[in-house]
């Protein structure tokens, strides 16, 4: 057998944008998911405008603990140049309300929407059948009824168990087999994203520092300038 040669890849980089957020490079050893012909297999789990315009990830996972609002969709969609998936409830907000919330998402340009875990296959179904991009939706234990919501339409399952993402994600991949698409939390480090791959991720969710970290990090470099360090 030939050896497969690393391809060598030039690089650009910008004179100003020093605090570029990458994602860690074991998340490209996953297969990936191809939504409407991009293949994404970083996806940035974030809100912060600012971290969004800065990084290297293939697309944006926007959900936040809130009631799903425009202005922030709207926001994160006009600021970002790659796909979103937008959060459009599941825990308080459901029902009609998230079935507009995500209709309104795909009208500005959502990629897909996502659907926390409590959200009822009933309403993914009423979703799924309203709207024209992807329902991702949210697992987190063996307790939720992962195969109902793929009944129900959902085209996508966001794995999130925490420390426990890649004993869940086993057990669900025995269970739907090996070609339904799953996203899932990727953990803190190399050896964990690598763990959650081999169980079946076809794509990783990671969670980039905050800004203000960033900022410290950039802050405690200045001073060590001043003093000489």
């Amino acid at each position: 057998m030939t050896e497969k040669k690393e391809k060598y890849i030039p690089q650009v980089h910008s004179k100003l944008r020093k605090s570029f957020i990458t994602v860690p490079e074991e998340v490209y050893q996953a297969s990936g998911i191809k939504i409407f012909e991009k293949r994404i297999k970083s996806l940035l789990f974030t809100t912060d405008l600012a971290i969004i315009r800065n990084s290297n990830a293939d697309s944006v996972m926007a959900v936040y603990p809130y009631t799903p609002q425009r202005s922030i969709s709207d926001a994160i969609l006009s600021v970002s140049n790659v796909p979103c998936f937008v959060g459009v409830g599941g825990g308080t907000t459901q029902g009609l309300r998230s079935k507009y919330i995500a209709i309104d998402a795909e009208l500005a340009g959502a990629y897909g929407v996502v659907v926390n875990s409590p959200m009822p296959n009933t309403d993914i179904k009423e979703i799924a059948d309203f709207i024209d991009i992807p329902v991702i939706a949210t697992v987190t234990s063996l307790n939720d009824d992962y195969i109902g919501k793929i009944e129900a339409g959902a085209e996508v399952l966001n794995v999130s168990g925490g420390k426990y993402t890649a004993d869940l994600l086993r057990e669900i991949r025995a269970d739907i087999g090996p070609k339904f698409p799953i996203i899932a939390t990727g953990g803190k480090n190399g050896e964990q994203i690598l763990e959650t791959i081999k169980a079946g991720a076809n794509a990783i969710s990671y969670t980039p520092p905050s800004s203000a970290e960033v900022f410290g990090q950039m802050m405690d470099k200045y001073r060590n300038e001043d003093i000489g360090e």
